[in-house]
């Protein structure tokens, strides 16, 4: 993920979050993420981004996705989880990357919460700028980077899936 920031090298994990991942594969192979920005940074929580370009408008969306919450893996500092409204089966191309554990957002067989799906596995430090940045708020939406910070593109390698 190559971001005004700086690159962000993620670890996708297919094995526990298979439908997840190949949301965000089938995204990044469309170049929906290309051009957008970190449109949320809270820091002391997360970073997130995928889902509107650098005027705030919102990206076309495929299909909602079933909810993996429940797969083991927790959201704890630099792994990757998706957005979603409070529908626990509503999440499309937005995604955060936790800044800190966020274990109350983990699912549980009561609860459902939000999917991890990969980590970080270099340019955590270019997350932790991000994080940084100054906020306000733009139009209906709050904690907006006053500067946007661009995703300018998502590639995957020829090997995109790691073991977790």
């Amino acid at each position: 993920m190559e971001t005004s920031k700086g690159t962000i090298t993620l670890e996708l994990n297919d094995e526990k979050a298979p439908v997840t991942v190949a949301n965000f594969i089938k995204y990044a192979n469309e170049g929906t993420y290309n051009n957008t920005i970190f449109h949320r940074v809270i820091n002391g929580f997360m970073v997130q981004g995928g889902g509107f370009d650098v005027d705030m408008d919102k990206k076309p969306t495929n299909a909602p996705i079933r909810n993996e919450s429940t797969n083991g893996l927790g959201n704890k500092r630099g792994t990757i989880a998706m957005a979603r409204t409070n529908d626990p089966d509503s999440a499309t191309n937005q995604f955060f990357i936790n800044l800190v554990d966020n274990d109350f957002l983990d699912g549980s067989k009561s609860k459902p919460g939000y999917a991890v799906f990969g980590k970080v596995t270099s340019g955590m430090n270019v997350v932790d700028d991000i994080a940084k940045v100054k906020t306000g708020r733009k139009s209906y939406y709050s904690d907006v980077p006053v500067e946007p910070v661009i995703i300018k593109k998502v590639t995957l390698p020829a090997r995109t899936i790691a073991p977790y």
